[in-house]
């Protein structure tokens, strides 16, 4: 589409990600006349690899206070945001359209397809709906302002858009491949933002043993994880966990990669996994002494299948020094209890977490003194609104970072709309 440069607009949002194209939809449906900016082909190009492509919509937590708890001591500034759009509204907002949802585990909501497309698709047809006019291929490098207001936003071919308002949706620096690569915190600050420098946040992390990066793919829906330095126990959670070819993922793992960077900054960090949290070490002992009873003319290496994951069965005799061709019945009760206490706490060495290319989130953003919440207007400048990972608020994997984005979106959407009209 040929770029009108003589227009001037209601509301320019920059940038198509998810609270982008919330935003541009609800302003636009309101009445406003909107611009969509985005530097990719077409918006949206991150939401579709969300979730490993199933996309976490959003959690399905309905009391606003205790999803709030979530977000750490950020949530406190999200209560107004949440009072105009909540999780319920989320839902109703994506099942009105003609996408149903199922719920899994850890309350992760996720379209009832289990694709990525039928959000992105949710969206796509609601900015055609309501005329948000979309220019593709268009990055920007900056805006102008003066006297506290925007007054243009630039593009990188030297053209200058104006509007009335304008939505900065550019997101964080987490796959920067998809187009968030941060360019949204520097052009906040050069015009009197203050931004927190962003870090990785929910990433996975490597890990030092060979032996486990061979089980890459592996998954464990309930296992526990305890971090320690120093032999003192830090923080233990269970969840979902993922072997890598470099280390651990998984939602468990990326929830804990943020205090697990911070304690390596300051010495050596121990992980112990729990496959069986719900089993004390006498309870599975007497589990794998009824298998070994019911196989015991069978070699371990075929038995032990029958008490953990066949990958990790595997690499279990050469790691614990047994002889994978020993007949159970032969197996002494040393070495049960050595096979009881890996899977009790198996041993893993973190050495680091990944960068942010790998990450889901990166923490870090503007400060949330400067955005009023009711709106999310700035407020240093009076037609500038902040949605969605511009943010500085850290929160954990399991839907709330889309939520953020639907409700800031959406907010900003609203209150920009209504300015307009006044």
């Amino acid at each position: 589409m040929k770029k009108q440069e003589s227009t001037t607009y209601d509301v320019i949002v920059i940038g198509g990600g998810p609270a982008g194209m919330m935003a541009a939809a609800r302003a636009a449906g309101l009445g406003a006349h909107v611009l969509l900016l985005e530097k990719n082909e077409k918006p949206g190009k991150k939401l579709l690899i969300t979730g490993g492509g199933r996309c976490n919509v959003t959690n399905a937590e309905l009391d606003d206070r205790k999803l709030l708890e979530k977000f750490k001591g950020k949530g406190k500034f999200l209560f107004s945001a949440f009072s105009q759009f909540s999780v319920a509204d989320t839902l109703e907002f994506f099942h009105s359209r003609g996408m149903p949802t199922i719920i899994e585990e850890g309350q992760r909501v996720f379209p009832k397809s289990e694709r990525a497309q039928s959000v992105w698709n949710v969206l796509e047809g609601e900015m055609k709906k309501k005329r948000v006019t979309i220019y593709t291929n268009s990055p920007c490098s900056g805006f102008v302002s003066k006297d506290g207001k925007i007054t243009g936003v630039k593009l990188s071919n030297g053209d200058v858009l104006r509007a009335r308002s304008y939505i900065l949706a550019t997101g964080g620096m987490s796959r920067p491949e998809t187009g968030s690569t941060g360019e949204g915190f520097i052009w906040l600050e050069k015009i009197g933002h203050t931004v927190t420098k962003p870090n990785p946040a929910l990433v996975p992390i490597r890990t030092k043993e060979a032996w486990s990066h061979k089980l890459s793919g592996l998954a464990f829906s309930n296992a526990k994880v305890s971090i320690f330095q120093n032999g003192a126990l830090q923080d233990a959670r269970a969840g979902k966990i993922l072997f890598t070819h470099v280390g651990l993922s998984g939602p468990l793992i990326l929830n804990m990669s943020k205090d697990i960077g911070e304690l390596l900054k300051y010495g050596n960090v121990a992980l112990a996994i729990d496959l069986f949290p719900k089993e004390d070490q006498g309870t599975l002992d007497k589990h794998i002494q009824e298998i070994f009873r019911l196989h015991q003319n069978k070699k371990l290496k075929n038995v032990l299948g029958e008490i953990t994951e066949k990958a990790l069965a595997q690499a279990m005799p050469m790691h614990l020094k047994l002889s994978e061709d020993e007949e159970v019945n032969k197996i002494t009760k040393e070495e049960r209890l050595r096979i009881v206490k890996f899977l009790k706490a198996i041993p893993i060495t973190p050495t680091g977490i990944l960068g942010v290319d790998k990450a889901v989130v990166t923490s870090g953003g503007v400060i949330l003194e400067e955005i009023d919440f009711k709106t999310m207007r700035s407020r240093i400048h009076e037609n500038l609104y902040l949605v969605g990972d511009v943010l500085d608020i850290d929160r954990p994997s399991g839907g709330y970072s889309l939520q953020l984005c639907w409700t800031t979106g959406f907010v900003a959407g609203t209150h920009i709309a209504q300015e307009i009209k006044r």
